[in-house]
Formats: structure tokens, C-alpha cells, sequence
């Protein structure tokens, strides 16, 4: 059995980063991990290239066996590990978020995702200067080569044009900064399954704050998921979506039409953009799975016992690909991975 990869082995310096000093206004990096090696090395290795770089990085580990650990703490982060049975995903930003007590904004992103350019904190975090905004999130992307149905998702979901108010609560965790005079107010929900960050947006909105889209912080999302990781996703999103809108449903002709509805639309978008045939063939599964995990999220029926929760969480690991930076608009420099990682 091959050995896990230590923090040498990931090309880390023997000293480790360490993070300026604080600043009058303080961001302290949270990010959620278990096992991570194969992706907390580029991410970090992205926010010590940044314009602004945070006060300080808490990493948040629920158990990881693998390097993960080894390798945030070469690059100078903070972590804090909590046993896996206590893990949900409001749990672990609250954590984080009281470990970096002394930080007036805080940035959360998923160890799998990484910066496109050296401007990204300074950006996502610039719309939090106005008192009134509680939540700004950045643009997100497939890596060159991703699924082609989950690029479609990104680009529906994270347009390439900014919102400076947007009055509506979505968002995303994977990538977002919070003003923390908020959290004080507002904890996180640590029951639901999911979607915590548009739970958080719609009670933050219903006290009359705003939130802001930032299309110029983009970070690369990798997802290397099996059929099944696509369908718990989609599921326990599902599920908590039907706690926070309670009025919701979908049934399974919906959700079987809605799957062909995109594929159909995903290979007609497939087509015109001349996408290699390579490409398109996890269009299907990808779609089955995602609507499939909708419907069963949806259809469930009583409460989430331990043994189903760990199963949301902590699915079984597939093999992982590498991703590659891609590029973009003139936003700032971007980080050239290949020479830094």
C-alpha cells in the first residue's frame, strides 16, 4: 500500500507559511476539510499568493487519516479537529468561526477548490465594507476538462456578471466571506444536512441585510464524485432544502422530467459549442444522479438517524484527478500552480 504523502512530499516549504500580522479589519480563512491531500496543497498555496492575504487560517478537520493535516499545518494554518460524529457542515464553519474570535470578516472555502488569481480575497471581501451587506460569495468553475453538465450548473449558478445587491438568498459556502457581527446573531444551523449557507443568507435577509455576488473571485471547484457521491449530494441538499422551504416538493414524474429536460439540454448545448465527444459521455449519469438524489432528499420521510447522517458525510473516497488552473479575464495575476505546487 502506497504511503500517504507527506508535507515534503507535496512540495511544501520545510518552514512553513506564516500569515501577516493583524490588521485593523481581520479575515481569518476557514476551511472545512477530511481527507483533503490531494487538494489543501493548491489552496493554500493560492491564498499565500494573494494581493491580501488573510490574518490567519483556521482548517477544520473531522478526521481525516490521510496528510491532510500534515500539510495545512506546513503551510502555517491553524487546525482544529472534531470526531467525525459530531461533523455537519453548520457545525464545522461554527467552530472555525469561534476559534478566529478575533476576526471581523470571515472567508470559508472547501478544501477542493482554489483561487484563480492573486486578487481573489481582496475582491470577495472589498462588498463587506458596506455595513448593510452581511454575505458576499464569488464566482465558481469546473476545471478545464470537468464534467460538462456540472460547468453548466457553475455557469448557471455563478454567472459572470456581479450583483452588489442581490435581495434573493442563494450563495455558496465553497466560497464566500460573512461580516461576523452577523454570526453573532445568526450561528449556523447545525442540524441540516445541507444548503447551511442559503439557511444563514435567508435569515440574514429577513433582518434586512443584503448579500453580494463578486463575478470577479473566481475559484475552480474540483469534484471527482462516483454516480453515488453525485446522488448523496443532491440528496442531502434536498432534504434540507425541504427543511428551510417546508412548502416544497417533487415528485418523481417531475424529477425524471427534469433529467431529461437537461440532458437533452446539456447535448444541445454540447453540440453547438463543438465539446469533444469524450465529454459528453457522463451527461446522462451525471443528470440521473443529480435528480435522482432530489427526488429520494424530497421523499424523506422522518428524521436523520446518525448512521444516515454519516453516510451523507462521510462517503466512500474515489480516485482523484489533477486539476489545472484556467484562464480567465484580466482580474488580477493569474496564480501559475504548476511552478508554485
Amino acid at each position: 500500500m502506497a504511503a500517504h504523502r507527506s508535507a515534503a512530499d507535496a512540495g511544501l516549504p520545510p518552514s512553513g507559511l506564516r500569515y501577516p500580522s493583524v490588521h485593523v479589519t481581520t479575515v481569518a480563512l476557514i476551511v472545512r476539510c477530511f481527507n483533503e491531500e490531494a487538494h489543501i496543497g493548491r489552496l493554500l498555496t493560492g491564498v499565500a499568493r494573494q494581493t491580501r492575504p488573510p490574518d490567519r487560517v483556521v482548517v477544520v478537520d473531522s478526521g481525516s487519516t490521510d496528510a491532510t493535516v500534515s500539510i495545512a499545518q506546513a503551510f502555517g494554518a491553524e487546525t482544529v479537529s472534531i470526531a467525525p460524529e459530531t461533523f455537519s457542515f453548520g457545525h464545522a464553519l461554527n467552530v472555525g468561526l469561534r476559534r478566529s474570535s478575533d476576526a471581523s470578516l470571515a472567508v470559508f472555502a472547501s478544501a477542493h477548490v482554489y483561487p484563480v488569481y492573486d486578487t481573489w480575497l481582496e475582491r470577495l471581501v472589498a462588498p463587506l465594507s458596506d455595513p448593510a451587506v452581511a454575505l458576499s460569495y464569488g464566482r465558481q468553475q469546473t476545471p478545464p476538462g470537468g464534467r460538462f453538465s456540472e460547468q453548466r450548473v457553475l455557469e448557471h449558478w455563478f454567472p459572470a456578471v456581479s450583483v452588489p445587491r442581490q435581495r434573493h438568498p442563494f450563495c455558496s459556502n465553497a466560497n464566500v466571506a460573512i461580516r461576523r457581527e452577523v454570526w453573532d446573531e445568526l450561528p449556523y444551523d447545525e442540524d441540516l444536512t445541507g444548503l447551511e449557507d442559503l439557511d444563514w443568507a435567508k435569515r440574514a435577509l429577513d433582518r434586512g441585510r443584503s448579500l453580494s455576488y463578486v463575478a470577479e473571485a473566481p475559484v475552480i471547484h474540483v469534484h471527482t464524485e462516483s454516480f453515488a457521491q453525485v446522488v448523496n449530494r443532491y440528496r442531502r441538499e434536498a432534504i434540507a432544502h425541504k427543511q428551510i422551504y417546508n412548502e416544497q416538493h417533487l415528485g418523481a414524474a417531475r424529477a425524471a422530467g427534469l433529467a431529461v429536460a437537461n440532458i437533452a439540454g446539456d447535448l444541445h448545448a454540447a453540440a453547438r459549442g463543438r465539446v469533444p465527444l469524450g465529454r459528453l459521455v457522463d451527461i446522462p449519469s451525471f443528470r440521473i444522479a443529480q435528480f435522482l438524489g432530489t427526488y429520494q432528499g424530497f421523499a424523506q420521510a422522518g428524521p436523520i438517524t446518525d448512521v444516515l447522517r454519516r453516510r451523507f458525510y462521510y462517503p466512500p473516497t474515489p480516485g482523484t484527478t489533477r486539476a489545472h488552473s484556467s484562464p480567465g479575464q484580466n482580474l488580477g495575476s493569474e496564480i501559475d500552480y504548476e511552478t508554485h505546487a
